[in-house]
């Protein structure tokens, strides 16, 4: 059993950063591939980035509409994972979501996580 809690969403104005944090707690958390996911009203739950576990190489993904502006990172002593998010806009405006998935190999799809967090709400105003 692996516990997500995720913090540091808020309100900000377009062109602003953000830094989205995930504290883990349970299991082998250098282990495990890390994902972040967001989803706006009315729309489907899409992913944003994502990074490999292990403790040597590390594997990173991103979505191709966050490609450049978003930096995933994570601390394996500290069990944490983040989401750096620069040059925000409206259309980032989700609740965004820590994932883990029991495996050390990145995924893009919500299915193949096994845990999430609670979410943490980011509003970008223009």
């Amino acid at each position: 059993q692996v516990q997500l809690v995720e913090s540091g969403g808020g309100l900000v104005q377009a062109g602003a950063s953000l830094r989205l944090s995930c504290a883990a707690s349970g299991g082998t958390f250098s282990s495990y591939a890390m994902g972040w996911f967001r989803q706006a009203p009315g729309k489907e739950r899409e992913f944003v980035a994502a990074m490999s576990g292990g403790v040597n190489i590390r594997w990173s993904d991103y979505a191709n509409s966050v490609k450049g502006r978003f930096t995933i990172s994570r601390d394996n002593a500290k069990k944490m994972v983040y989401l750096q998010m620069n040059s925000l806009t409206p259309e980032d405006t989700a609740v965004y979501y820590c994932a883990v998935r029991l495996d050390r190999n990145i995924a893009t799809t919500p299915n193949d996580y096994n845990y999430w967090g609670q979410g943490t709400q980011v509003t970008v105003s223009s």
